[in-house]
């Protein structure tokens, strides 16, 4: 790379660094992050454990699973950035984080390897994001489940976690699409919709913190298009996977 094309590139880099907090702060104002305001820490010595589909998996390695804080481990996504900004600005609480997202997963799925891939991890802060797959199999996967499916198998998957673990700090993120991703039809909006609510009603239910991606989502399309944050508008960009970052580093601190 010659010195020009470099400085064009940080510059394209660092101007996206500057806004992307003003979108997360557009999106989320003080009173939507309520719920679980009273956590906004991570304690010495805890484990952080990241959950989730493909956005989660983000092409993470299985072979180094078991090693925390590893990147292979922690795949190419947000969870990765996520952890990258929390271990340097936390260098002396010794944490342990994992990613054991797999892609294509829905939350039954979730809860067929609940014990090995949450519960034997004894976390400290879970960190869930599932529900795109329960619809979109639905149309293109032939599954059958429906959004009574999802509400009663994400309601038995946090009553169980928090038997399991009772002091567990559980973050639960708004499943998103984003408008103008060539993955999507004219049905996504409002078959999609439902899901989104049921999970933040999961989230309020239980007193959860809650991180509305889809404000975020439709927050940062005032500045760029689809194709810049996630051009299928279900599986994000670096850029996407950065803002969604940030958005969930406003509940952990």
């Amino acid at each position: 790379m010659d010195r020009r094309n470099f400085i064009r590139k940080s510059t394209i880099v660092g101007a996206t660094a500057l806004f992307l907090p003003e979108i997360v702060k557009a999106a989320m104002p003080e009173s939507a992050t309520v719920a679980g305001s009273e956590w906004h820490y991570l304690a010495k010595g805890e484990t952080v454990l990241f959950q989730g589909d493909s956005i989660t998996d983000s092409g993470r390695s299985r072979k180094d699973e078991d090693t925390p804080n590893h990147q292979k481990q922690l795949g190419g996504g947000y969870p990765l950035f996520t952890a990258s900004h929390i271990l340097a600005n936390n260098p002396e609480k010794e944490l342990k984080i994992y990613n054991r997202g797999i892609s294509g997963n829905k939350v039954f799925q979730l809860a067929e390897r609940w014990e090995k891939d949450c519960i034997a991890l004894k976390p400290d802060v879970v960190s869930i994001l599932i529900g795109v797959n329960d619809f979109w199999h639905t149309k293109t996967g032939g599954y059958t489940g429906t959004i009574t499916t999802y509400i009663a198998d994400y309601n038995k998957l946090i009553a169980d976690t928090l038997k399991a673990l009772p002091n567990v700090k559980i973050v639960i993120l708004e499943p998103f699409i984003i408008q103008g991703g060539n993955a999507l039809d004219n049905t996504w909006e409002s078959g999609f919709a439902p899901y989104r609510d049921a999970a933040k009603k999961v989230a309020k239910d239980y007193d959860l913190s809650f991180v509305p991606l889809q404000s975020v989502f439709n927050e940062a399309l005032k500045k760029a298009p689809a194709a810049y944050w996630g051009p299928d508008g279900v599986h994000p960009s670096f850029a996407g996977a950065q803002l969604i970052a940030q958005a969930w580093s406003t509940c952990i601190q």
